[in-house]
């Protein structure tokens, strides 16, 4: 019988290597005994804990970046919301101070009396758009004269008035929320 080379020296064959594991060996047909596996020493077992430990560690930092990453994207997102809303609004005011001479037109149509038919009804609609989305009048007699809303083209001196007052209104004043379009132009009275 002969033997086999790759069976006599493994050590000098390169290449695949095949174990057999069969119960039954099949040169002498006798029961192999089973081999016993290797008893788990103190270095499988501490290389097992480190190899843990550093899975752990790398979790860990994972985790961490990952909700680093989380909490600046929803940073991102809000950021984004807040500038989408700014710009929104500016867009909205800057239309809507092209439109302030059309709404002095219809206003002072209405105070002269031609304000009427299908014009009445137009310039309705454009003063209901424009208050829903957000345009607001402001500037009425007898309200104190305050500059950061008010623009005084007039003034003048008169008796019982404690504090600057707005006597008459040239031309009204419009704000989006607190964003002034424009000042109200008016005429001031003042104590002596």
């Amino acid at each position: 019988m002969t033997q086999h080379p790759d069976r006599d020296n493994p050590e000098e064959t390169e290449g695949i290597r095949v174990h057999d594991r069969r119960r039954i060996d099949p040169d002498t047909f006798e029961v192999r005994e089973p081999v016993a596996p290797a008893p788990e020493g103190a270095t499988e077992g501490a290389e097992v804990e480190a190899d843990l430990s550093a899975t752990e560690a790398k979790v860990a930092e994972l985790t961490d970046d990952l909700r680093r990453v989380h909490a600046e994207y929803a940073n991102y997102r809000k950021r984004v919301e807040r500038d989408r809303e700014a710009a929104r609004e500016i867009v909205i005011a800057g239309v809507l101070a092209d439109l302030l001479p059309v709404l002095d037109d219809v206003e002072r149509a209405r105070e002269h009396g031609e304000l009427d038919g299908a014009f009445k009804t137009v310039g309705e609609n454009l003063e209901q758009v424009a208050a829903k989305l957000g345009l607001e009048r402001f500037g009425v007699p007898d309200e104190p004269f305050d500059p950061t809303v008010h623009e005084a083209l007039t003034s003048e001196q008169r008796d019982g008035v404690d504090e600057p007052t707005v006597v008459s209104v040239y031309q009204p004043g419009y704000r989006i929320g607190e964003r002034i379009i424009r000042p109200a132009r008016v005429a001031v009275a003042g104590t002596d």
